[in-house]
């Protein structure tokens, strides 16, 4: 075991999930990967242990049930993955279109996987923490969770979620020696737009976006440096501002401009 101890990162096959478990393996934590593809992770793991010498377990697991939560503590026992220091809740995906039209299925299951299961792991993991005075937890929520969002409705709802839920947490564990950070990255260079259909959004379409690698530097160090809102990116910083200062149906109207598809 790590002298830093262990690192849970959901959705870590690829993105800023990955690129988050690379950035902790690099400062010596032994790293729980945890996601769908069995294969992806324990070919990541195998990179992480060469490079890092540290441990790295990979774990294939549905996170969007109810059961995988309470499936994945028991996992980590059984792997002897002990001194979680880190949590990251990281998986997540969006829907995209108009509500009426969008798949209620997938909406079920990205509000599982973003809402409730980001929600019970933090529950399960916290006592060990604070019984141990220490320990450090990283929600990815997104711009998003500023401001109201037509075509991703779902996506923007969970997000908010994930704030306020982050917030109200890190406030409570004051003074506990726990930590909460959630991080609010805008649009970046990952698997996220293929996977929510979205390729012909004016919100990535035609546009060069951060790296996910940036994004995940730039929110391990704000989880260790304690804070607990932070928004990757200063033109993200405008969406917060304008929510804040301009009236909300004119923030919705903007908001639907630039996630429409190019030529509406």
């Amino acid at each position: 075991m790590s002298s830093r101890g262990a690192a849970v990162v959901t959705g870590a096959s690829g993105g800023i999930g990955l690129e988050i478990a690379r950035v902790l393996a690099r400062e010596g934590y032994d790293v729980a990967l945890v996601a769908r593809n069995s294969a992806r992770l324990e070919a990541i793991a195998a990179e992480l242990e060469a490079e890092y010498k540290i441990r790295a377990v990979p774990i294939a697991l549905d996170l969007a049930t109810d059961e995988a939560p309470k499936a994945l503590i028991d996992v980590l026992a059984a792997r002897d993955v002990s001194d979680i220091a880190v949590l990251v809740n990281n998986a997540g995906f969006a829907t995209y279109g108009k509500f009426a039209e969008t798949s209620l299925k997938e909406e079920v299951e990205e509000i599982h996987l973003n809402v409730l299961t980001l929600t019970v792991l933090t529950k399960l993991m916290l006592p060990a923490m604070l019984a141990r005075g220490r320990g450090e937890i990283l929600n990815v929520a997104s711009v998003a969770a500023f401001a109201p969002g037509p075509l991703m409705a779902v996506y923007y709802a969970t997000k908010h979620f994930v704030l306020a839920f982050s917030e109200s947490i890190a406030d409570e564990l004051r003074g506990t020696g726990v930590s909460v950070t959630v991080l609010c990255p805008g649009a970046t260079e990952t698997g996220f737009t293929d996977r929510a259909n979205m390729q012909e959004s004016k919100l990535f379409a035609g546009h060069k976006l951060p790296d996910a690698r940036a994004v995940a530097e730039f929110g391990v160090a704000a989880m260790h440096a304690k804070k607990t809102v932070v928004i990757h990116g200063a033109a993200n910083k405008a969406l917060p501002w304008a929510a804040r200062l301009l009236p909300r149906g004119m923030v919705t109207a903007i908001v639907r401009r630039v996630q429409a598809p190019r030529g509406h």
